[in-house]
């Protein structure tokens, strides 16, 4: 990686939602597509943020607000909210557009830990994240709370 890439904090991605994708119903998109498509942007996002391959290690509140029509678009909304030592949070925000009528839907919110692997699929340092506008610092404030929240309920059992 140059020395003047500037690292990529957000990611945004749009599919179409074809009929393969569907559930059993045959009009709605089921919901482990979305979760496989969830996990891709996670990556993809992280690894455009450090330039490594990275894995999940958790997935916070995957939360199914809409059913999202088969035939409608949907774009992901990633973003690099924290950085710890070798992890990352990505914040992921799903949004619905039916074609037909023009209805945008926000459908999901959810937040992805990622950690970054070296060649040998060691765990490795990542940047750290510098929050600047005040947007990147209340998501990074929270990132921290649900960060918190995680590490104490893994503790307290």
């Amino acid at each position: 990686m140059s020395g003047n890439y500037k690292r990529e904090k957000s990611l945004t991605m749009t599919m179409l939602m074809t009929p393969e994708k569907a559930n059993f119903s045959g009009k709605n998109v089921h919901g482990g597509e979305i979760l496989k498509m969830l996990d891709h942007v996670a990556y993809a996002c992280a690894a455009r943020y450090t330039g490594m391959y990275a894995v999940t290690l958790s997935v916070d509140m995957v939360l199914f607000k809409n059913p999202i029509k088969i035939g409608s678009l949907v774009t992901f909304h990633a973003s690099i909210n924290y950085t710890g030592r070798t992890s990352m949070e990505i914040g992921i925000k799903v949004i619905s557009e039916d074609i037909i009528d023009h209805t945008l839907k926000n459908t999901n919110v959810c937040y992805f830990t990622m950690i970054a692997m070296d060649e040998d699929g060691k765990t490795t340092p990542v940047p750290k994240l510098e929050p600047e506008t005040e947007d990147e610092k209340r998501r990074y404030n929270d990132a921290i709370a649900r960060r918190e929240a995680r590490m104490s309920s893994r503790h307290s059992k």
